[in-house]
């Protein structure tokens, strides 16, 4: 006999999306880090922080 599935709780919903979510910028920063150590960073503009501000001084 079929018994009807019971259904998520909203923390439980809302607590996968944050750990989805939190893993897809996790993935994207470990990408990021990768291609500025392997100097293959021409698709985006890297401004160091230090450097800009010293430079307007």
């Amino acid at each position: 006999m079929a018994v009807p599935k019971k259904r998520t709780s909203k923390a439980k919903s809302k607590k996968a999306v944050w750990k989805r979510k939190a893993l897809f910028y996790s993935k994207k920063s470990l990408s990021l880090a990768k291609s500025l150590l392997t100097s293959k960073n021409s698709s985006f503009i890297y401004l160091n922080k230090s450097s800009a501000f010293l430079d307007s001084k």
